[in-house]
């Protein structure tokens, strides 16, 4: 019979674990950092009916998770609006809103989250909202913008966005690119993929993500 070490038969039980693990404690590493450490002057205004906890995300660049605990209304948009606007000028453009206490957010409120993810998505971000309630889903569903955010469930998953989206980032883009029209031949300057109408002769072309030009 062998013998096995109890590090062995750790290795053994948590070894799929591993990696989830290795997510976890880097993050709970950089907790406990006051909110003006991670975003100087951040907590210079504050709204008891909405608190905010920052994490940095370890492994994440320019990652911030933004716990809420409260609820989002007409009356304090402006606050977080201002609060959230000031991390993404500090630099923070990949944003986890972990959403688990947030109560309410009124139309005002998705509307500044849709602000935040027009202002990151240009500099290569993006926005999760992470565990939230059923109820505040339903808000973004009845108002048609749940399909406009990533919604996630784990730390993980969320974080797993960012890599997906940065792989995506990081393939070079082959535009701007010179196109010849295939009925004039006259040289074009394509600076994206679509449909657009040649100068020359004025037929519709259509040019597709790999820079081929068709007839539109």
């Amino acid at each position: 019979m062998e013998n096995y070490t109890i590090k062995q038969v750790l290795d053994t039980i948590f070894k799929p674990y591993i990696q989830v693990d290795k997510i976890i404690i880097n993050f709970v590493r950089l907790r406990g950092m006051a909110n003006n450490e991670i975003v100087p002057g951040f907590d210079d205004d504050k709204d008891d009916s909405l608190r905010i906890k920052l994490d940095k995300v370890a492994n994440v660049p320019r990652c911030l998770m933004l716990t809420l605990t409260g609820y989002i209304d007409t009356y304090n948009s402006n606050f977080f609006l201002k609060r959230i606007q000031k991390a993404i000028e500090s630099g923070f453009v990949r944003l986890i809103f972990h959403c688990g206490s947030l109560n309410y957010v009124s139309s005002t409120g998705i509307g500044s989250f849709t602000t935040f993810l027009k202002a990151v998505k240009p500099q290569g971000g993006d926005l999760v909202l992470l565990d939230i309630q059923p109820k505040v889903f339903e808000i973004f569903q009845l108002l048609g913008f749940s399909k406009f955010f990533n919604i996630r469930d784990s730390l993980e998953n969320a974080i797993n966005t960012f890599n997906t989206n940065q792989e995506h980032l990081l393939k070079p883009s082959i535009f701007p690119k010179i196109v010849s029209c295939p009925i004039c031949f006259k040289k074009l300057k394509a600076v994206k993929s679509g449909r657009f109408r040649c100068s020359e002769c004025k037929n519709i072309l259509a040019i597709n993500d790999t820079g081929q030009v068709l007839l539109g």
